[in-house]
């Protein structure tokens, strides 16, 4: 496994090997990463994974000088994961220029003026700016992408439609603990007791879509998750495909995302055809 740390390298390195598989990471990795290595891998490319923590996603009080920075673990965790090549840039080799004044991504404002889009304006145009970049950096055949960030896939997919990229974009489901727990690397943040209630959030998920949706069947699982200790941000039934409400026959998913304690936690699930 090669760590290729600036542009040169990263340019030499793909010249052997066109068309790879990036999973794009901040880091920090835990074994919903490594899923997407393991679906990377099933294409037959070799893979190649990003570790770069993106600042022009995280606002001013986010978490982004406490994100927690794990380098030498996570090259630990990759190399018998059969990782062809690790890609982990500085800000400086990534933004020459700085940030003021970069062209950056604008995703549409249907897929990224809600849900998390709300609670973190401009964190969506900061992820497709990074991820822009990546892709002509890396020049990947195709990019792994996990369904737990559902909108952040669905604004992936519209960029590369939009912009003509040629990435296949491949989605792996979430990955969970025993309890439910999405895998995150925010989940580290979470004390016991607070560990401890954090699967409720799934919970409430798979209980709304496993029932007809109404309103006061939202209003019982807000207040739920209220009583628990949570405190909600947002819990929405919508398009899958055009992260809209729900109207017509398409696939639909309930989003969810509510803080516990400092720890902001996301989840999404389908509802399944009837």
């Amino acid at each position: 496994m090669e760590l290729l740390q600036d542009l040169e390298a990263l340019a030499d390195w793909r010249r052997i090997n066109p068309g790879p598989v990036l999973v794009p990471t901040m880091g920090n990795l835990h074994a919903g990463h490594l899923a997407l290595v393991r679906r990377g891998q099933e294409t037959g490319r070799p893979v190649i994974v990003s570790i770069f923590v993106n600042p022009l996603q995280f606002g001013p009080a986010e978490d982004f000088s406490s994100y927690p920075r794990t380098l030498e673990q996570d090259l630990a965790r990759l190399r018998p994961a059969g990782v062809a090549a690790v890609f982990a840039p500085s800000e400086q080799a990534l933004y020459p220029l700085g940030r003021q004044g970069l062209t950056t991504v604008v995703p549409p404002a249907e897929l990224s003026e809600r849900l998390c889009g709300l609670a973190r304006p401009g964190h969506f145009t900061g992820m497709a700016t990074v991820v822009a970049k990546l892709f002509g950096l890396v020049q990947p055949g195709a990019a792994v992408f996990g369904e737990k960030d559902f909108q952040q896939l669905q604004i992936i997919r519209r960029m590369v439609l939009d912009l003509n990229l040629p990435v296949e974009i491949v989605a792996v489901p979430t990955l969970r603990e025993p309890d439910g727990l999405a895998l995150s690397s925010r989940n580290g943040y979470l004390d016991a007791g607070q560990r401890k209630l954090a699967p409720l959030l799934y919970q409430v998920l798979c209980g709304l879509a496993a029932a007809p949706a109404s309103d006061a069947a939202r209003e019982r699982a807000w207040s739920r998750l209220e009583s628990a200790g949570f405190q909600p941000e947002y819990l929405d039934l919508l398009d899958a495909a055009t992260l809209q409400p729900a109207e017509g026959g398409g696939a639909l998913r309930w989003f969810a995302a509510a803080r516990l304690g400092r720890t902001r936690l996301i989840d999404n699930v389908p509802v399944n055809p009837r």
